[in-house]
């Protein structure tokens, strides 16, 4: 199915409050809609394994993806929890090279797919676009430079106070309430803490009454809390700023 037979107003409408892909140009918007084919994934299924040649980009409709890495003897290395409307898969557009990471399932999924050849013939056409792609990854390349400087200078507690921020402002929710998918020891592999420290932080952040843990899941109750307990600066606040919602619908 193409783009124009598949993509109700409603997913368009999902897709666009995105800050990346509510900010992109009507052209782009339509272009990548178009080349754009829906494909789901079952709960544990591998959309792609470090090391796969590149197949294209793909946005998250629905559901959530895992993107780690892992040792030959099995050990776990959370990156991110990609969740919707999010993309993802753009790095290999420039430079051709396998994936760098695996990319799983958390729970039934569907993604919206742009194969890699119709992509390239686009970009060929219009080179205008790289640009857009560029904000894309140089997103990403920032909020990578910040968790290695965090893990640098920063205490457990205040690494993993920053990443629930990070993780809530992802999601594009407002202030106030809001349910992060992720257990315990998912955020502990993201931040390389152990369970029992994960948990002693979460601990007193529940104590406080910013957070409320539960099986698989972390309520964050006030997230202007959150945000003042994690110290950001107006440089880090500015950036959140660009992975929330775009506000723009229609």
């Amino acid at each position: 199915m193409s783009g124009a037979s598949w993509v109700t107003p409603e997913l368009r409408a999902q897709l666009r409050t995105d800050a990346w892909f509510g900010s992109l140009s009507s052209g782009l918007e339509n272009d990548l809609l178009e080349l754009g084919t829906p494909r789901r994934l079952k709960t544990g299924e591998h959309l792609f394994f470090r090391g796969d040649a590149a197949d294209g980009i793909y946005a998250v409709l629905e559901g959530s993806l895992r993107i780690s890495a892992a040792t030959e003897a099995g050990k776990e290395a959370i990156l991110s929890i990609v969740e919707p409307p999010m993309w993802l898969g753009e790095i290999a557009l420039f430079d051709h090279l396998p994936r760098t990471h695996n990319a799983v399932a958390d729970v039934a999924t569907r993604l919206l797919f742009v194969p890699l050849a119709p992509l390239n013939e686009l970009l060929s056409r219009c080179p205008v676009y790289w640009r857009d792609f560029g904000v894309l990854m140089s997103l990403k390349v920032r909020f990578a430079f910040i968790g290695m400087e965090d893990l640098a200078l920063l205490s457990a507690d205040m690494r993993l106070t920053r990443r629930l921020v990070m993780l809530t402002f992802a999601l594009g929710n407002k202030e106030g309430q809001c349910v992060l998918p992720i257990s315990q020891s998912q955020l502990g592999m993201m931040l390389g803490l152990s369970r029992q420290t994960t948990n002693q932080i979460l601990q007193s952040l529940q104590d406080q009454g910013v957070v409320q843990i539960a099986y698989g899941r972390i309520e964050v109750l006030d997230r202007a809390r959150l945000v003042d307990i994690a110290g950001l600066s107006c440089v880090d606040k500015a950036l959140l700023g660009q992975i929330g919602p775009s506000g723009r619908t229609t």
